[in-house]
């Protein structure tokens, strides 16, 4: 197949502003770093382990009271 060629002329006005468009273009940042676990879901889990804690040391208390 021939190549085309076509020929394009470059006219710019003797008078008046020549502007420019500009395309908006994607820029990219820095990816933001998730905690795996939020804050509240930590110490919802610490008050958790706190309250287990408390229950066991109370079962084992009423084991040892009755001897």
């Amino acid at each position: 197949m021939p190549e085309v060629k076509s020929t394009l002329r470059e006219v710019l006005p003797k008078q008046g502003q020549v502007s420019m468009e500009e395309v908006p273009t994607m820029v990219l940042c820095k990816p933001k770093l998730l905690p795996l676990k939020s804050v509240t879901l930590e110490k919802l889990e610490k008050m958790q382990m706190e309250a287990q804690d408390a229950i066991r040391q109370q079962e084992l208390a009423m084991k040892e009271e009755p001897k």
